[in-house]
């Protein structure tokens, strides 16, 4: 289907644009919630922001467009979830160090 553009009337136009500029933003929205359901809540993911390391951390939230991270030293970061990869779990004090034994509080 084409739209002879020359045809419409300013009005017209500012209306298609509107119309046109709103649906790019749904379908933006909707590839960016379909990338955010490959990862859930809880998960260890890893980024590599520009000109740093690559940063490892564990999903808290889904946002509007992106997911919060939250890094191992404590550091949010709002992450667009084409960039997100699976990482794999983080060892737990209890592997690293064997001579310790944790003890439950009463």
């Amino acid at each position: 289907m084409r739209i002879d553009i020359d045809r419409l009337t300013e009005a017209e136009l500012i209306d298609l644009n509107n119309r046109i500029v709103e649906r790019l933003r749904f379908l933006n929205q909707m590839k960016a919630h379909s990338q955010m359901l490959e990862f859930r809540i809880g998960d260890r993911v890893t980024f590599q922001p520009e000109g740093r390391p690559a940063v490892i951390g564990m999903l808290t939230r889904y946002n509007r467009k992106t997911v919060t991270v939250i890094t191992d030293d404590g550091h949010h970061w709002n992450v667009a979830p084409l960039f997100l990869r699976s990482a794999a779990p983080a060892e737990s004090a209890e592997t690293v160090d064997k001579n310790v034994i944790r003890m439950k509080r009463e």
